[in-house]
């Protein structure tokens, strides 16, 4: 289940091309806004097995692309704040153990990710995010990995 909350924050929008990755469509941006009393409901849920601290990360491109922004995994979610990726129709969010393909393979992927929404949340849906180390900025359509943040 993906929620976009919005976070205020402000990001710079840096596009580049990928010639497997260049293009989106309108519903790859389109999503739904959850209600204030939902988005706080959501927030301040937590859910057993889960890191009970957060971890935060900073987004660095990979492989000639520009992915930028923070991360944050706690409480049952993980929100990107400032984000900003180069343009792909098929972008994904992965929580893996590095950024290379197979760490993707053998990660878990949180839903589909809007390269121009500055602020998105994802739910964890009951995924224990203490043994993942990376968040990765994936597309799926060219397997080429945009970004990733190392969480601290």
């Amino acid at each position: 289940m993906r929620l976009n909350l919005p976070l205020g924050a402000a990001a710079t929008v840096i596009a580049l091309a990928l010639a497997g990755c260049a293009t989106t469509s309108d519903t790859a941006r389109s999503g739904s806004t959850p209600s204030t009393a939902a988005a706080s409901s959501m927030s301040t849920m937590s859910t057993a097995g889960q890191a009970a601290t957060s971890r935060t990360g900073a987004f660095q491109g990979r492989n000639g692309k520009t992915v930028a922004g923070t991360v944050e995994i706690g409480q049952g979610m993980v929100v990107l704040a400032g984000f900003s990726s180069d343009e792909g129709p098929d972008l994904h969010i992965y929580l893996t153990n590095g950024d290379q393909e197979n760490d993707i393979a053998a990660g878990k992927e949180l839903g589909s990710i809007a390269f121009d929404k500055t602020s998105q949340t994802f739910s964890l849906s009951g995924l224990d995010a203490a043994g993942f180390s990376t968040v990765v900025i994936h597309c799926d359509k060219a397997k080429a990995v945009f970004g990733a943040a190392t969480l601290k």
